[in-house]
């Protein structure tokens, strides 16, 4: 039977119900998936809800063979990214499908014919929605679930993506990481900057969330602006994602380091959301907030996931605090131990940052999962 497409349109809730049910298909029997909660998806496409779509335009499809649920994607043009890039590429997301070609072949056609409507040149992805979110197919790391944001595929993925003509244009890599002892020369370099006086260092403030938020976020994007892909978050979705995280954020693991009154480099951690939900199965009510809620504040989260470290500029190259990485990454280690916490997922970093992928693999961090990006011309 051929191949039946429908988008997703404002208000029409079987086929938003069919997008969010349809990984339990693609997914059935994969012990390694964790759902996504169904409200953080639904608010993420509503273009009312996410001021992501101030600056971008999308939409989403379902795919359908014999009437039921197959497959499910997005198509999106961000209009920061095209600003920044001037690269006539738009993106696609959300792609999870079952292993058939002529499903993934649809979808990914759907989506290409909606970007060259716009005026778009090149397809990319999987991005859900934007490389500030998940981006990536897993190509390698199957047998690990996903940490919190980030994507989890299986092996066909990737491959029917390939066959549908997409070529790689870069990977990510996630690191594992196990809190414990911490090399001797990371020992060294955390001492010395621990004793420069125009050097302090604190935690988050939960009651100034928002500032201390705002300055994470400036110096990433400070840290982050030569990075491929980059596009800097907006004051809107920077206000979202503090009160998204306001739930799970743990002080101790967001670190702010000022030289000289003047925030130089910064660290988040968060605990890993996906290790406490996912036998939630996506749905956080009715009872489902209440397991949450306990896991995080009783029994203490056991994983976690580094989402930024940035070290400003202006300061990344200046001999004397050469040593502000490792500094960092020890303070993050010791706060997670205090926490309980045994260990994590460090990342994303891209394949060619030579200079953070050493640093990680210097406080004994090990590459366990690699993401895939693609793209193609339309």
């Amino acid at each position: 039977m051929a191949i039946e497409i429908r988008e997703l349109r404002k208000g029409d809730r079987s086929v938003l119900k069919d997008f969010l049910d349809v990984v339990d298909t693609v997914y059935e029997g994969e012990p390694n998936y964790v759902r996504p909660l169904d409200m953080d998806i639904s608010d993420r496409l509503d273009k009312k809800k996410n001021p992501f779509f101030e600056h971008a335009e999308g939409t989403a499809w379902v795919a359908y063979k014999d009437g039921r649920p197959v497959g499910r994607i997005t198509a999106q043009v961000d209009h920061e990214h095209l600003k920044r890039h001037r690269d006539e590429t738009g993106s696609f997301g959300f792609f999870d499908t079952i292993d058939d070609i002529e499903a993934a072949q649809a979808l990914l056609s759907e989506a290409a014919g909606w970007l060259r409507a716009r005026g778009m040149k090149r397809m990319r992805g999987p991005y859900s929605l934007s490389i500030n979110e998940e981006i990536g197919c897993l190509v390698e790391g199957f047998e690990f679930p996903p940490a919190m944001m980030m994507a989890y595929h299986r092996p066909h993925q990737g491959r029917l993506i390939e066959q549908a003509g997409l070529e790689k244009v870069k990977d990510f890599y996630a690191w594992r990481y196990e809190v414990g002892d911490v090399p001797a020369r990371a020992q060294r370099a955390h001492a010395e900057i621990l004793a420069m006086p125009e050097v302090h260092t604190r935690c988050g403030d939960p009651k100034n969330l928002l500032r201390d938020i705002r300055i994470l976020m400036d110096v990433y994007n400070d840290a982050w602006s030569d990075n491929w892909g980059f596009v800097p978050m907006t004051e809107k979705e920077l206000i979202k994602w503090a009160r998204d995280v306001r739930l799970i954020l743990m002080p101790e693991l967001t670190k702010i380091t000022f030289i000289d009154g003047e925030p130089a480099a910064v660290s988040l951690g968060l605990p890993d959301l996906n290790d406490l939900i996912k036998d939630l199965h996506g749905k956080l009510l009715p009872g489902g907030i209440f397991k949450l809620l306990w896991r995080l504040r009783v029994r203490g989260p056991k994983r976690g996931r580094l989402v930024v470290l940035g070290i400003r500029k202006k300061w990344r190259h200046v001999r004397r605090y050469a040593g502000l990485s490792a500094f960092l990454y020890v303070e993050m280690n010791r706060a997670a131990h205090l926490l309980g916490m045994t260990g994590g997922e460090l990342g994303w970093t891209l394949e060619d940052n030579a200079a953070i992928n050493a640093g990680i693999r210097l406080m004994g961090g090990r590459i366990y999962k690699r993401y895939r990006v693609y793209e193609r011309a339309i």
